[in-house]
């Protein structure tokens, strides 16, 4: 990559308005948790985790075999 560009690129989103300053952290923060960094999830991730749980819990999630049984029904196997 060319390494000017990229400079450049972070000067202008000085100028950004701090929302997609904020975005712009979010998905960097995730490039560098993928390259070996440590995973830090946002607090709308860990919404989404403790929604998704709470659905297991009140057996609202499908089972394999549910799945597996709306999939052969379309497939017309």
């Amino acid at each position: 990559m060319n390494k000017q560009i990229l400079k450049d690129i972070i000067q202008r989103v000085e100028t950004w308005p701090d929302a997609d300053q904020a975005e712009l952290l979010e998905y960097a923060l995730e490039i560098e948790a993928r390259r070996g960094g440590t995973f830090e999830p946002t607090s709308e991730e860990l919404r989404d985790v403790d929604e998704a749980l709470a659905a297991v819990r009140r057996g609202e999630i499908a089972s394999t075999e549910d799945v597996e049984a709306v999939f052969a029904k379309y497939r017309g196997t």
